[in-house]
């Protein structure tokens, strides 16, 4: 393993580990994978939910509980931007497990969302308060000038395929007849809108009426992965379009709110509850797993 989370850009030369079999099931992502969650978790800690869609996924491959079946995915993990854990670290942690080799039929992964795009050095989540939560100022398309979001004008296919073109290398290299399949993220708020919003409590809404740039910032964030998949020669699964109409304040919304029964009243929010990864989970079955 590498010293420290964030020290490693990305994976330049093959590292020590078995690559005679490998395992059925991959996974690598961040805590919309993960989706693990409690109150007392030391933040090094990497949380894994019993409802995630990977864990939900190994039960229909038949691998859950055996060794042909490792999730990586780690809450807070990024593309490159650290500090946290990367899609980098959590490749070599897989390959110091003997996850990759001839025998691996998927790998998955999830990634981008808590990236820092442009100049920017703001991710989506520090953008929560000074942008998204912040009604005096708004979250305007200006917000993203005046730093407080991710620059969404700095999000594009070409850049994310770049930024991960190194380790889908040496995971086609060592996996040669896996399937590498890029997971899109679920709906949070319908696309092209200028407002977002959260349900509280189950009972009132948040409402954001200056959101264009949060809106944005998914927008493109979603076509660049479409695109950045295409670029590398893997597959892309559009969660999306797979949750359409089930946002953060839908009638029967498939991501947490705060506090909101109508979803998992103590699931993280803004993350996708047990139905949804259900969802995404079955729907990844039937595309990859059979």
């Amino acid at each position: 393993m590498v010293e420290s989370p964030g020290t490693a850009r990305m994976v330049a030369d093959p590292v020590a580990g078995d690559h005679t079999a490998g395992k059925a099931l991959v996974v690598l992502g961040d805590s919309f994978t993960a989706n693990g969650f409690r109150w007392d978790a030391k933040s090094e800690e990497c949380l894994r939910g019993p409802n995630a869609w990977p864990t939900q996924l190994s039960g229909l491959m038949g691998v859950a509980g055996t060794g042909e079946f490792l999730d990586v995915s780690c809450s807070g993990a990024s593309i490159d931007t650290g500090p946290g854990y990367t899609l980098s670290h959590e490749a070599i942690a897989a390959d110091e497990l003997s996850a990759f080799g001839p025998e691996t039929e998927l790998i998955a992964l999830q990634f981008g969302l808590n990236d820092e795009w442009g100049a920017s050095e703001t991710t989506m989540w520090t953008s929560l308060l000074p942008c998204v939560f912040n009604l005096a100022d708004g979250c305007g398309l200006e917000a993203a000038e005046q730093g407080r979001i991710t620059d969404y004008r700095g999000v594009s296919g070409a850049r994310y395929a770049q930024r991960m073109r190194a380790v889908i290398e040496y995971l086609r290299y060592f996996a040669p007849r896996a399937r590498i399949v890029l997971v899109g993220y679920p709906e949070l708020f319908p696309t092209g809108q200028d407002t977002a919003c959260v349900n509280v409590l189950g009972i009132g809404q948040y409402v954001q009426p200056r959101a264009r740039a949060v809106v944005e910032y998914l927008d493109r964030l979603d076509a660049a992965q479409r695109e950045a998949a295409g670029l590398l020669g893997i597959e892309f699964f559009d969660t999306r379009a797979l949750t359409a109409g089930h946002g953060l304040c839908s009638a029967d919304p498939w991501v947490n709110g705060a506090l909101d029964p109508r979803a998992d009243p103590i699931g993280l929010p803004f993350h996708p509850s047990a139905r949804g990864d259900a969802v995404v989970a079955r729907a990844l079955f039937e595309r990859f797993g059979r």
